[in-house]
């Protein structure tokens, strides 16, 4: 499997995830592919850590500069959506305003510590609103390939690389299988199609338990 069919069956999954009424943050990389694989009747507000809330799908043409999500790409404004200062944003996550956050991850651990933010040795501009919003929603969903290219595990008993935060994510979902995290630890809920149990074990350096359905 290459890392296109990858990230959208990825997405595909998450987006099941989002139901009517949600307010939803997005982060970059994978989460920001959700949208395209909503249900037509699936209503909800997307909002943007810089300052929007009824964010739409990337426009076609014309593109309004000042007018673009947290990552700098240009995005539309639905009919009733606003935008608004970071500061008033920040207040909005800070206060749990967010129902569901579903942001990228490097790893991963087995109490739902998240690392998402830098590699060692590679320059990046700071952690940005991810701490925030690793707190502040009222669920956080850690999206990423289940191992490195190399074939190293990215859901680890401890994590490796600096921590955004600890014990934060309630859920992991990778091209290979979705994890709840709960208080006794990772509990796999699902197989994703093509996969089996002994090749998610291979691959997953934190133990886990199974989900009834499963066993």
């Amino acid at each position: 499997m290459d890392m296109g069919d990858a990230r959208q069956i990825i997405a595909r999954r998450a987006a099941l995830e989002v139901k009517s009424g949600m307010v939803v943050n997005l982060g970059i990389g994978i989460p920001s592919l959700v949208p395209d694989f909503l249900a037509p009747e699936v209503d909800v507000l997307f909002q943007a850590e810089n300052g929007i809330l009824g964010m739409g799908p990337t426009p076609a043409v014309n593109a309004d500069g000042n007018l673009s999500n947290a990552a700098g790409y240009p995005v539309t404004l639905l009919t009733g959506g606003c935008y608004f200062d970071s500061a008033t944003s920040f207040a909005m996550i800070r206060r749990g305003r967010v129902d569901v956050s579903i942001l990228g991850a490097l790893q991963v651990s087995a109490d739902g510590t998240l690392a998402n933010w830098i590699v060692p040795g590679k320059r990046v501009p700071g952690v940005g609103g991810a701490m925030e919003l690793a707190f502040g929603a009222a669920n956080l969903i850690a999206l990423m390939t289940h191992t490195e290219k190399d074939g190293r595990p990215k859901i680890m008993r401890t994590c490796t690389l600096p921590v955004t935060a600890y014990r934060c994510v309630k859920k992991i979902i990778t091209e290979k299988a979705v994890f709840a995290v709960t208080a006794e630890g990772l509990r796999l809920e699902e197989l994703l199609e093509g996969t089996s149990l002994e090749e998610v074990r291979q691959c997953t350096e934190a133990p886990f338990t199974l989900s009834p359905q499963l066993m």
